[in-house]
């Protein structure tokens, strides 16, 4: 793909004031991600026993995952709008939260399909764009989905949900294949269509995933614990763009790698520094699915309280 990408000159030119390489970087490392992902999760229901429901269970999955990732691809070779681009992604995410409203296999329902409607759309929703946002250092995103996805399949194993810990474990070998060439100093992105793509099939994976703690506040935190870091870097540059009267959409130096760089740290050392910081949050998601009942609401008190602090420190820095 990188070769292809260098033949057709569908490359990352640092032409922007935000961007933080000095040359040319090919994308459509993304396009790997997701052939590889597609490929290996339909040869494993060949090999480990086919059947047409488990063919459906992983349809319903992978297609909304790759028909985002079509749209990125698009954006990637001839750039759409932000608003063509977030009007595409609200329709996939609609009729992929229809079907897990459907089929009942929302991993924590509220018992109201209108309130687990809203969740998993605005989940969905924001996770995608989340992940994608955070596709802003080498390394950055490719490894954060990587370290998720490794613990979302330990939870899914632990919690006998085979399918998804089987998903998740792919999704694992397919980023870290990736994160090989994409590592500091990178030598391919993965552009919208690969962070689009993994961004709704992580997103589809934890609001599938039913972390079995019994207090309800505590299963809602196992999965924003997983994708903690990618959400407050989101959570950050919109709203200090929103204090600045700036598009959230458009691009910028106001990132937490960026921040990080400001600060002094390599861009090496920032990328590891987010990788550290989604591997503590991680860990207190597993923590949690382990903790006696009357402990999990504590612990996710205190671990929501560790992301505020973390957050509200991020968002003293200098934006630029």
């Amino acid at each position: 793909m990188r070769r292809i990408a260098i033949k057709k000159q569908i490359v990352d030119k640092p032409n922007e004031s935000h961007k933080t390489h000095s040359n040319p970087i090919p994308y459509l490392g993304g396009v790997a991600i997701v052939i590889g992902v597609t490929l290996v999760s339909y040869l494993a229901l060949f090999v480990g026993g086919f059947s047409l429901s488990k063919v459906a269970l992983a349809s319903s999955i992978l297609i909304p995952a790759l028909l985002v990732g079509a749209i990125g691809l698009v954006d990637d070779v001839k750039k759409l709008t932000p608003l063509a681009r977030f009007v595409a992604q609200n329709a996939i995410a609609f009729v992929s939260t229809q079907i897990l409203i459907a089929t009942q296999t929302v991993g924590s329902p509220t018992e109201n399909a209108f309130v687990d409607f809203l969740i998993t759309m605005l989940w969905i929703v924001g996770l995608t764009n989340a992940l994608n946002f955070f596709d802003n250092i080498d390394g950055g995103a490719s490894g954060t989905a990587a370290i998720s996805a490794f613990f979302l399949f330990i939870l899914a194993l632990q919690g006998s949900q085979y399918s998804i810990a089987a998903f998740a474990l792919v999704l694992t070998g397919g980023t870290i294949g990736f994160l090989l060439w994409n590592r500091p100093p990178a030598r391919i992105y993965m552009g919208d269509a690969g962070a689009l793509f993994l961004g709704l099939l992580i997103a589809s994976l934890t609001i599938r995933f039913d972390p079995n703690p019994i207090n309800r506040f505590a299963g809602f935190s196992v999965p924003f614990f997983l994708m903690a870091v990618p959400i407050m870097d989101t959570t950050v540059v919109v709203t200090k763009r929103l204090v600045r009267r700036i598009s959230p959409f458009q691009g910028g130096c106001d990132h937490l790698s960026h921040r990080l760089m400001r600060a002094g740290l390599t861009k090496r050392q920032s990328v590891m520094s987010l990788w550290l910081l989604t591997v503590f949050f991680c860990l207190i998601a597993l923590v949690i699915s382990h903790a006696n009942f009357s402990l999990e609401g504590l612990i996710s008190t205190i671990g929501f309280f560790v992301w505020l602090v973390i957050f509200l420190l991020f968002a003293r820095t200098k934006d630029s």
